[in-house]
């Protein structure tokens, strides 16, 4: 199977909005759609969400609201292996099946209504899968993997990004996304690079993740999103 490519902007906010548009044209006049995540709480601008869904990118569900403790303390066992709790990281399927709902429920009343998620941190619990597939979600994309909840298809592949890096370690992690980008697209792989719309306000990091696009399409890497990415052998979860 030949090599895809799925590209994901988070955190579009009116401060980082002019970056986001300019990069999504540059990405647009490479035929590469964005997998747009988007925190029903804090939408950022609808409207452009909207047109560029209508344009050929994806929508997917990206937490409720980033609550770092949704459901109390926590033992130190899970506190140590994770450190800052992320929001759907440990939830049981109860508690999540309740923030899914909503939060799909506001994206809808947007105008955004999807049957795909990646969680906050990319980070989801057991109870969260289940709640998803009991909420009738179709994918879930977490850190390891783009889960098909229906079919059972696991599409294994890590994500490239830049997470919370100080700028002694930018420089290594950009050439770790272009070359990671390279090696998973010749071996057929499925490219996952994931940017935050304020990693494009730094130069280095917004040349890495084009390079790195550049380079898996150069590398034979065929353009998807979250909602399109190919059906392949089941895995195990």
């Amino acid at each position: 199977m030949p090599a895809r490519l799925i590209v994901s902007l988070s955190g579009v906010r009116p401060t980082l909005f002019d970056a986001a548009t300019t990069v999504a044209a540059e990405l647009d006049d490479r035929n590469v759609p964005l997998s747009l995540l988007v925190v029903p709480r804090a939408p950022g601008p609808v409207e452009w969400l909207r047109q560029r869904r209508g344009a050929g990118d994806a929508v997917l569900l990206h937490g409720y609201d980033h609550t770092a403790d949704p459901i109390g303390s926590w033992g130190s066992l899970t506190v140590t292996r994770i450190g800052r709790r992320a929001e759907f990281a440990a939830l049981p399927a109860h508690e999540a099946g309740l923030r899914l709902f909503a939060g799909a429920t506001l994206l809808e009343r947007l105008g955004l209504a999807t049957d795909a998620f990646a969680p906050p941190r990319w980070l989801a619990s057991p109870g969260t899968l289940h709640a998803l597939h009991r909420g009738g979600f179709a994918r879930c994309a977490d850190a390891t993997a783009v889960r098909e909840l229906h079919s059972g298809l696991v599409h294994r592949s890590r994500i490239l990004g830049f997470g919370g890096l100080g700028e002694r370690a930018e420089p290594w992690w950009c050439r770790a996304m272009v070359l990671g980008a390279a090696r998973t697209a010749r071996r057929g792989g499925l490219v996952r690079i994931a940017i935050d719309a304020g990693d494009l306000l730094r130069p280095g990091r917004r040349a890495a993740l084009l390079d790195a696009v550049d380079l898996a399409l150069h590398l034979g890497a065929r353009p998807q999103t979250y909602t399109t990415v190919a059906a392949e052998a089941p895995l195990a979860a």
